[in-house]
Parts: C-alpha cells; sequence; structure tokens
C-alpha cells in the first residue's frame, strides 16, 4: 500500500448550509426582514440582556472575590536563603525570587519541594504542609 492509496474510513460530511433559500425555502428559518434577518453582524445584546445573563455574584449585587495570591514553593527558598534569614515580601523582591506583575500580589508559600535551613517567615501566608515543613527544619513562622 502506498500512501495515495490511502482513503478515510468515513467521507466527510458538510455541516447544513442555513439562511441561504436551500432546501428549507422561503426565509430559510431567518423570519421576515430586518437586521436579524440579514447575512453578517447581528445586533450586540442589550445590556438588561447581559446582565440577566450572568449570575449576581460576576456582574451587579455583591462582588465575591476570590483573594489571588504569587505562589513561592519552598525549593525556591532553599535556593534563594541562607539559614537564618528573613523571608517576606520585601525580600523576596530584592532577591529577585519574585517580580514584574507577581510583586503586586500577596504572596503564598506552598510547599513543593523540601527546606533544609532554618528560616523565619514573616508576612506571607503559607499552606499547612509548608508550615509543617518550615517548622520541622528548626524555623519559625509570625
Amino acid at each position: 500500500m502506498q500512501i495515495h492509496q490511502l482513503k478515510p474510513k468515513t467521507e466527510n460530511r458538510k455541516p447544513k448550509r442555513v439562511g441561504r433559500g436551500d432546501k428549507r425555502g422561503k426565509t430559510s428559518g431567518r423570519g421576515h426582514k430586518g437586521q436579524k434577518a440579514r447575512a453578517g453582524a447581528t445586533p450586540r445584546p442589550q445590556s438588561r440582556d447581559i446582565i440577566k445573563a450572568f449570575p449576581k455574584w460576576r456582574g451587579s449585587g455583591a462582588k465575591v472575590r476570590r483573594k489571588e495570591f504569587t505562589a513561592v514553593n519552598l525549593s525556591e527558598l532553599e535556593n534563594n536563603y541562607s539559614a537564618g534569614e528573613v523571608v517576606s515580601a520585601i525580600t523576596l523582591k530584592e532577591k529577585g525570587v519574585v517580580k514584574g506583575r507577581r510583586a503586586d500580589k500577596p504572596i503564598k508559600i506552598l510547599a513543593d519541594g523540601d527546606i533544609s535551613k532554618k528560616i523565619t517567615v514573616e508576612g506571607c501566608e503559607l499552606s499547612a504542609a509548608a508550615r509543617e515543613k518550615i517548622e520541622q527544619a528548626g524555623g519559625s513562622v509570625k
């Protein structure tokens, strides 16, 4: 068998063309006249329709927002800090662990990786596992 002899198992089926006078007749499901009957763009929805489409927490009403953090792993702290140093948002920025847009958000330390150094963490959120690993290494969390 050669490459030009290959054929697909099933033939391609073209989607049904709607709104062009084909098969359905007369207005082809587009009603009569008006902007919605024409080819091309349809009108934008009214603002009242957009508000109805979204749940209250997404649009109007009480705004419930998830707090966004910049994630920093323990492995990054292991590589960038020596024993006895203080880990805070300021020192993380100075050392270049957190930079750019990430630096504007609050920082959360996650337990990915291991830490063997005795460090002190200040002013950062921690996951429960990260807190446990830091304390096992002899460090502290303030």
